[in-house]
């Protein structure tokens, strides 16, 4: 990470951290379902706040559209995914719920594509860990459904 700019730190840094918290989340998720993911899950939509924090920086610091990006889209995944799974409570993951499903796998991919790809322009090895982190992460996600 020598020579990295701050800016680019500040975004790889807030992109590690978010992909190692999903990675934990959907490590305990299905195991703890009723003592953490439906008391607690709501902290993972809540990590859009720090998100959106980062992105008007990276934004304000001029940084370009692909590193601010992901942190918006964050926040409308988080806000759909608040709003279908603690407003509205719509069961929508068994059965499967197509017209819930694809928006919320959408907006989910886009956040994560756009804190993956734009790790690339900045160093080749942390965008191959986070590849890494991002399998796992896959992994556990399909896994704890």
């Amino acid at each position: 990470m020598t020579g990295m700019k701050k800016m680019e730190a500040l975004f790889a840094g807030w992109a590690f951290t978010l992909q190692i918290i999903l990675i934990i989340h959907f490590a305990v998720r299905k195991r703890f379902f009723e003592t953490y993911t439906m008391r607690y899950g709501w902290i993972v939509y809540a990590l859009s706040i720090p998100a959106a924090i980062i992105s008007i920086i990276l934004l304000a610091k001029g940084q370009g559209w692909y590193f601010w990006l992901g942190g918006f889209l964050f926040v409308l995944f988080a806000a759909f995914g608040y709003y279908v799974d603690y407003i509205l409570a719509v069961p929508w993951r068994d059965p499967i719920v197509p017209r819930v499903m694809f928006p919320y796998v959408t907006l989910y991919l886009a956040t994560i594509m756009f804190y993956w790809w734009p790790l690339w322009p900045i160093s080749r090895l942390l965008w191959a860990l986070y590849t890494v982190l991002y399998v796992i992460a896959m992994v556990l996600n399909i896994k704890s459904h």
